[in-house]
């Protein structure tokens, strides 16, 4: 393997506070310097880093591949590929697959196939029950020996509170936590946008608001019953945050993320029945969106994920109320997010840590950081440079995208995992 030197980059490691332009030489799959000036090592590949930003490779902590079950909405390989558009090198990737990962082998399976990729890292999530059922807790102590990060029913709420307080005692025994899609099932159920006038005047289902914060709060006391974790996932209204962020202030061992669709978009984005943008959870009002802006740059939501919820032209080429939910985010996810440093809520370091060592750390991920002597794995973008997102036009497979049509800056110039260039 040549070496090679990024020149001239604005390298920023938000771990450590590091921002300054300069060189960083890749050697053997590791970062062997980064500093002002490296000179030029003989026979190194040079990569002129000038206007750019040299960050950590991004830490995607939710995403579902499609892979193994539903191979025809994204494979691992096409996955990967859009992951490394995106600047993403490591991928955090839930249970529910079919067959779901609620048996070790799968773990150890799926965590090879990210290795043979070349391309990611993929760190699974264990089964939080068995068949991401909701009726009985998985095998927590071999799920999480084989690798394992946390265990989630995924898209799926674990309902019944006397299961989900089993769950947090016994993932508290491995040092592990639940994460937890806050939507109280009953009144999710059979909805297809936010309970409102919107819903009400195209005629679909609701869910109401409160679906999200009632979840929340039910958990936040079993956390302090049982003294387990729990991470809430895709956060998308203001009452769920104000409970998190209070539990929080108690010492709690809560956290949250959220993805770009709630804190870029609103329910107006489902506009004529847009089914690209029918998510789950669905898009909120614009009160509920600028909570999640206020809370990413107070601290409170503790990682951006891309949500990647891969889809074919099938699950979405129905009536709004009848199409799968969910959109593709692996290649977009830094330029939304960078859109909000652009706007000036976020800082760019806040904007980089929350892609990078916050989810690392919260996950216990080694990754995230540019350190000298390990591995390199590094996205290097342009910030000012824009560019359309057009589904169709995406890397990867899935195209279900809810930002079609969206002009954005940021783009990627070349993506490293472990000092191998996989894109650019």
């Amino acid at each position: 393997m040549r070496d090679t030197l990024i020149t001239g980059a604005r390298i920023i490691d938000p771990a450590s506070g590091h921002d300054a332009i300069g060189d960083c030489l890749i050697r053997g799959g590791m970062i062997a310097d980064f500093a002002g000036a490296l000179g030029r090592p003989a026979d190194a590949m040079v990569v002129d880093g000038t206007e750019c930003i040299l960050c950590p490779g991004l830490v995607d902590g939710r995403a579902s591949l499609g892979e193994p079950g539903f191979e025809y909405r994204e494979t691992i390989a096409s996955a990967a590929l859009a992951a490394s558009a995106g600047g993403i090198t490591t991928i955090a990737v839930l249970p529910d697959n079919a067959p779901p990962t609620d048996d070790p082998a799968l773990v150890r399976a799926l965590a090879s196939a990210g290795e043979a990729s070349g391309r990611i890292t993929i760190a699974p999530y264990g089964a939080a029950t068995r068949g991401c059922r909701g009726e009985s807790i998985a095998e927590y102590g071999l799920l999480r020996a084989a690798g394992a990060i946390a265990f989630s029913d995924g898209a799926r709420a674990i309902g019944p509170a006397g299961l989900m307080r089993r769950a947090l005692s016994y993932a508290r025994g491995f040092g592990a936590m639940i994460v937890q899609h806050p939507e109280e099932p009953s009144l999710a159920a059979g909805g297809a946008a936010t309970s409102g006038a919107r819903a009400t005047l195209m005629g679909l289902p609701g869910i109401p608001v409160c679906a999200e914060a009632m979840m929340v709060a039910r958990d936040i006391t079993l956390v302090e019953l049982t003294g387990g974790a729990v991470h809430f996932a895709h956060v998308s209204t203001g009452a769920a945050l104000d409970l998190i962020r209070a539990a929080k202030a108690r010492g709690l061992a809560v956290s949250c993320d959220t993805a770009p669709p709630y804190f870029d978009l609103n329910e107006t984005a489902i506009g004529d029945f847009r089914t690209y943008a029918k998510l789950s959870p669905p898009l909120r009002s614009e009160n509920d969106r600028l909570a999640v802006v206020a809370a990413l740059a107070d601290g409170t939501i503790d990682a951006i994920v891309s949500d990647h919820q891969p889809r074919d032209a099938d699950d979405k080429r129905l009536p709004f109320a009848e199409a799968a939910p969910g959109g593709a985010g692996l290649a977009t996810l830094l330029a939304i997010t960078l859109a909000q440093v652009q706007s000036g809520t976020l800082t760019l370091h806040t904007a980089l840590s929350l892609l990078t060592d916050r989810p690392a750390r919260r996950f216990g991920l080694d990754a995230g950081r540019i350190v000298k002597g390990g591995t390199a794995d590094l996205c290097l973008f342009a910030p000012e440079r824009s560019w359309r997102i057009e589904a169709g036009k995406l890397p990867g497979k899935a195209q279900n995208t809810p930002f079609d049509g969206r002009a954005v800056e940021g783009v990627v110039i070349g993506t490293w995992k472990a000092g191998v260039r996989v894109f650019g």
